[in-house]
């Protein structure tokens, strides 16, 4: 009755919501009027089919959307999306990042970077009674490691058949839960990525921000087996053939044109309560964005533009610029906003809806005061918290913890181990050990470390941790001098920077890590009692929340399903279908930013000078005025990016933007400025996605970079 309450409210005020929402594909068929309205020509119902087209020509690359646009396997998805691979193929004298890449056969398409993978769903089953049945009575870590343990289960039986990558997803706070199951390419390859002049154009500077002229875009291709099975990397494997591909369309949309887009979101907060909000926007984003930032100071401050060492940093910077940006929308909008008071106003009209009825006292009745009392205990130590969770962005100490928790791990039986660190883990594992190489330098790590060190040593006492004091030999007072000493003997004398080193104690004993002299091991080995006391500390009170939760959004759902209000789910990384319009905005009175821009805005825009230099070649193919097949007479050029209403957040970055029949017009790569703050609120005036235009994708391809053999690959739609 449920699940029928939630569709009626979805169908009831589809039209009215307009573009907001990011669906579970199974909701979209009692959609079928309203989609077909907005401009759907497809059956609605292929939609919510994870088998056929086109929603099994969508896939997740573990972070970031594609999709196949091939009968070979050939994926496509942004250039920010494959940078790592970019990253990881380039050196100073072959600097694939700078110059680009194609390969113009199979023979010469390069490994990505190690641990890189292909997701493709093929199942969504809803298993909420199999993970809480027996749980009724558990509390706090008990109930945290009874969830747990059903849902590795569930994945253990799932992943029974080789070549499968399973996992339980968590929907409405942990009111319900789904089991997805996908298949895993684990050959993945780099096949073409334009310059980065190109693939990055405007850099930092433009990010977030409209007008935009980048192509981001790029293409692996999978790799499978003889047999057409998942297979490690190996030069005997042949291309994956998928069951169905993209057609690429060279008409493109038009200004109000339908659009869907069809990826894997990683997170919203559209259900968090006030307290989290003003928490979050008053403290956690401000605090994050200055460590953010101070950690790309330091990394530039320590490496030498074009070094070698700055090569091993580029994605790293690239994502924290990203995010420091994306927090410093979230507080301006935030501070303009009404959110908190908006937040407010939802909870006093719940709380009076559920004291309007007895029956609705008994079941939620103290549900938002447990709710907030847990959110309270969980803020009590961020201050410390953020500077040691900020860490996780050095090597060699969260390497070091990495290794020793698994050499601990493994005296369990496997079904008893921490996710993670389970055998079916471990490919991945190890490859997150291999590719170190490539992302690290041991003078960067040591300057971050040391600067989040001297932040930790200002806390005050009662936030220090003794071991973690006593490894480093931080005093009530800190000394700068002696903390440089006590790093620079640690790294002159750790083996872990050598890769064979790091894989070897991938099978060493608990033991063999006690008696090590490496000065990391030695820290890893201090600092596991207390960190395994902070993870059980934190698991119970995830335990209390993962009860209390699913009964706040389950008051929302009922509140809103009686008002006739649509109820999505929180995005969390699983499969989504979002719609809108390609439609502009206008940011500021006065201003009216139209929906599309052009190669000329490229011209306007270039200056020569990075981030915004695109290749000469390009500039003068402009200039020419060479638009080829894809000139668009509305707008008397190619067009390069376009603006739309569909609701999406990071992750999916890489999504493929379909136009009504299912044919690909576009990849979404980013949103405005005034739409970063999206994630916690959608609002229609300013929500707008921007999406690379597929006519911009065919045309660098064919005018600029002579990918001739990848269009004939592809089945391309005029």
């Amino acid at each position: 009755m449920k699940k029928l309450l939630l569709t009626v409210a979805v169908v009831a005020s589809f039209v009215a919501q307009a573009d907001e929402g990011m669906w579970q594909p199974y909701q979209l068929p009692a959609m079928a009027e309203e989609l077909k309205a907005k401009g759907l020509e497809i059956d609605a119902n292929a939609i919510s089919k994870l088998t056929e087209f086109p929603m099994n020509a969508v896939i997740s690359l573990g972070g970031c959307s594609a999709s196949f646009v091939s009968p070979k396997g050939l994926v496509v998805t942004n250039h920010h999306c494959a940078y790592g691979s970019i990253q990881y193929n380039s050196t100073p004298d072959k600097n694939l990042l700078k110059d680009g890449f194609l390969a113009k056969s199979y023979a010469e398409e390069l490994q990505a970077t190690p641990g890189s993978r292909i997701y493709v769903t093929e199942a969504v089953t809803n298993v909420t009674d199999k993970v809480k049945k027996g749980l009724e009575n558990k509390v706090g870590n008990d109930f945290y490691q009874g969830i747990e343990g059903k849902e590795k289960s569930l994945v253990a039986e799932c992943e029974a058949e080789n070549g499968y990558r399973c996992q339980v997803y968590s929907f409405h706070g942990g009111l319900e839960y789904y089991l997805v199951k996908q298949l895993e390419i684990r050959d993945v390859r780099l096949v073409y990525n334009p310059a980065g002049s190109v693939g990055k154009y405007g850099g930092d500077i433009d990010n977030w921000m409209w007008p935009r002229h980048t192509g981001d875009f790029s293409f692996y291709r999978g790799y499978v087996s003889k047999e057409g099975k998942p297979a490690d990397f190996s030069k005997d494997n042949v291309p994956y053939e998928p069951k169905s591909f993209l057609k690429v369309s060279a008409k493109g949309v038009s200004d109000g044109d339908f659009v869907m887009v069809a990826g894997y979101p990683g997170r919203t907060n559209r259900y968090r309560t006030a307290n989290e909000v003003e928490n979050t926007f008053e403290w956690s984003y401000p605090e994050g964005k200055m460590l953010r930032e101070r950690f790309i100071d330091v990394i530039k401050e320590t490496t030498e533009e074009g070094s070698a060492e700055r090569i091993k940093y580029k994605s790293l910077i690239a994502g924290l610029a990203n995010y420091a940006k994306n927090f410093t929308s979230m507080i301006e909008f935030y501070a303009k906003s009404t959110m908190l008071d908006d937040r407010n106003e939802r909870e006093s009209q719940l709380e009076s809806w559920i004291n309007k009825d007895s029956k609705r006292q008994q079941q939620y009745g103290k549900t938002l005061a447990e709710l907030d009392s847990l959110i309270a205990e969980g803020q009590e130590h961020q201050a410390r918290d953020i500077i040691l969770g900020y860490i996780r962005y050095t090597t060699m100490v969260p390497t070091a913890k990495k290794l020793y928790r698994l050499a601990n791990e493994k005296q369990l039986d496997d079904m008893e181990r921490e996710p993670g660190y389970q055998e079916r883990d471990m490919i991945r594992f190890k490859s997150s050990i291999e590719r170190i190489d490539r992302l690290y330098a041991a003078s960067v790590d040591k300057a971050l470390l040391f600067d989040m060190l001297k932040r930790y040593a200002a806390l005050p006492l009662s936030e220090r941790v003794p071991a973690l004091d006593k490894v480093f030999d931080i005093d009530n007072t800190l000394n700068e001098h002696k903390l440089h000493q006590v790093l620079d003997n640690m790294y002159n004398k750790t083996k872990l920077g050598d890769m064979d080193t790091r894989l070897g104690w991938i099978d060493k004993s608990v033991a063999d890590f006690k008696s090590s002299s490496d000065p990391f091991i030695q820290f890893a080995v201090a600092m596991y009692d207390t960190d395994m006391a902070k993870e059980r500390k934190e698991k119970d009170l995830s335990g209390k929340l993962m009860k209390v939760r699913p009964l706040y959004m389950k008051a929302i759902i009922a509140f809103n399903t009686e008002q006739g209000k649509a109820v999505y789910a929180d995005a969390n990384s699983s499969l989504r279908v979002t719609v809108g319009h390609v439609k502009g905005y206008s940011p500021q009175d006065g201003l009216k930013a139209v929906p599309f821009t052009r190669l000329e805005g490229i011209l306007a825009k270039d200056t020569g000078a990075d981030p915004f230099d695109a290749p000469s070649k390009q500039l003068e193919l402009i200039k020419q005025k060479r638009y080829g097949d894809y000139y668009v007479k509305s707008l008397d050029s190619v067009p390069v990016n376009f603006l739309s209403t569909l609701d999406t957040t990071g992750g999916n970055s890489g999504s493929p933007t379909l136009n009504g029949r299912a044919e690909l017009v576009g990849l979404l790569f980013d949103c405005v400025y005034e739409s970063i703050i999206g994630d916690w609120a959608y609002d229609p005036q300013f929500n707008r996605s921007i999406q690379v235009d597929s006519r911009y994708m065919l045309w660098v391809m064919k005018y600029l970079d002579g990918a001739d053999n990848l269009l004939a690959e592809m089945e391309i739609v005029h």
